[in-house]
């Protein structure tokens, strides 16, 4: 079976209680003792997976990096969800379907930060391509605090045929786009919605943004060129998420 090293406190400690992954042993450096680890190294015990303490040398050695905080797991492979899956997933009543999907995100370290806030703004499902997306790899979920361990990401072959499925399932289809004319803050996104954030520099290819339904941007006062793609991501999200509260809290109980 392949496995893979996750390493750093909260990807390590969220994987543990996501309970997604097979977990074959913790490891822990010798001498470094803190409260966020001792809870890490507690639940690996109580879920009565191997734990060992190790040498910070091999600690190095067993996670490849520095920044491993004290402590890494040896896992299965991440476990990706189907895109029928996405579909259906429990949500809040009256709140409609949201998904992202990224185009040409080849940073870690940018798609880490989006999954992070995609999870915290309650998305739905997270789709990249298999060919023109960074992997879900372990500097990935170091990189969401541990959130892609909790997240429902699948991989398609082919994003267009992915997007025509999500319209035939009601959704609209978002671009993020500099040159949109519409601003993000004057777009309805109460409906059942996908939102489409480009990569690193090129944005979303052209033939991807043809099949969006309608393109937004977020303005700007200052003269840099444009956003990073996963502060751009967090304000389309977060507008949305505000969008659909609003709705929600006005909405009469029940």
């Amino acid at each position: 079976m392949n496995t893979e090293i996750l390493y750093a406190v909260h990807a390590v400690g969220e994987a543990l209680q996501a309970g997604r992954r097979r977990f074959f042993a913790v490891y822990v450096s010798e001498g470094r003792v803190s409260r966020r680890l001792e809870k890490v190294v507690e639940l690996a015990a109580s879920l009565k997976v191997p734990v060992q303490t190790v040498n910070p040398r091999l600690l190095k050695s067993i996670s490849g990096t520095d920044h491993h905080q004290g402590v890494a797991a040896r896992v299965g492979p991440y476990p990706f969800a189907r895109l029928p899956d996405l579909f259906s997933r429990p949500r809040p009543a009256g709140i409609n379907p949201l998904f992202l999907l990224l185009d040409n995100v080849v940073d870690p370290h940018n798609l880490g930060a989006l999954v992070r806030t995609a999870f915290c703004a309650g998305v739905d499902g997270i789709i990249v391509p298999a060919n023109r997306s960074a992997p879900p790899s372990p500097a990935v979920s170091k990189a969401s605090a541990g959130a892609l361990e909790h997240v429902f990401l699948t991989q398609v072959p082919n994003l267009i045929n992915t997007i025509r499925i999500l319209k035939e399932k009601g959704l609209w289809i978002a671009g993020m786009d500099r040159a949109g004319e519409t601003s993000i803050f004057d777009s309805d996104l109460t409906s059942p919605l996908a939102i489409i954030v480009g990569g690193e520099e090129k944005g979303i290819r052209p033939l991807v943004k043809k099949h969006c339904d309608f393109l937004v941007s977020i303005p700007q006062a200052g003269t840099i060129d444009s956003l990073n793609v996963s502060v751009a991501g967090a304000v389309a999200l977060y507008e949305t998420f505000r969008q659909r509260e609003s709705i929600r809290k006005k909405e009469p109980a029940a």
